[in-house]
C-alpha cells in the first residue's frame, strides 16, 4: 500500500454538504481511528460480518480488491480468509450518507465460510422471544458449519 493512498484517506475533511452529496470518498473514521465494515454476500444480500477497518486496511482494501480488516483483538491488520483460505473479493464498495460506515459486497473463496464458528455468516442465531417473556438464541437451520474451526485455527 502506498503511503499517499493511505494519507489521502486519513487527510480527507469536507463540509456536511459534501460529505452527504459530493463524489469524494473521505470516510470518517473514529477516535480510534475505525470505521465499522459490513460484508453481504454480492449473490444473494446475505449479511456476512461486520468488522472495522483503519485508514491502513482500507486503502489495502481498495489497493489489492481483497478484503482486510483491523483486528482489534490483534491490533493489526487482518486479511480476511489468510488462514482459512476464505478470502473475501471485492465486487463492490459503497459508504453510507455520512460516510461513517463501509459496505462491502464480496464473494467468498474457497468453502464460502465467513464466519470463525465455521459458518457462511456470522449471524448465524436469531433472537427469539421465548414463552415466558424472556429471550433466546436459535441457530438458523440454513447455516451450518462449513469447516472445523480446530482444525483449521490449530486451536
Amino acid at each position: 500500500m502506498s503511503d499517499d493512498t493511505k494519507s489521502s484517506i486519513e487527510d480527507r475533511k469536507l463540509s456536511k454538504d459534501a460529505l452527504e452529496n459530493g463524489t469524494i470518498f473521505a470516510p470518517r473514521f473514529n477516535e480510534s481511528g475505525l470505521v465499522p465494515a459490513i460484508a453481504v454476500d454480492a449473490k444473494d444480500g446475505t449479511i456476512l460480518m461486520v468488522a472495522h477497518m483503519n485508514a491502513a486496511s482500507l486503502a489495502l482494501s481498495l489497493e489489492t480488491g481483497i478484503a482486510h480488516y483491523w483486528s482489534r483483538s490483534r491490533n493489526s491488520i487482518w486479511k480476511k480468509g489468510e488462514t482459512s483460505g476464505n478470502v473475501q473479493k471485492i465486487s463492490e464498495m459503497r459508504t453510507d450518507c455520512d460516510q461513517d460506515v463501509i459496505l462491502l459486497k464480496v464473494t467468498t473463496g474457497a468453502n464460502g465460510a465467513n464466519c470463525h464458528t465455521g459458518r457462511k455468516s456470522c449471524f448465524y442465531r436469531m433472537v427469539v422471544r421465548d414463552q415466558d417473556g424472556g429471550t433466546k438464541l436459535v441457530f438458523d437451520p440454513k447455516d451450518v458449519p462449513r469447516f472445523d474451526p480446530k482444525e483449521v485455527y490449530k486451536t
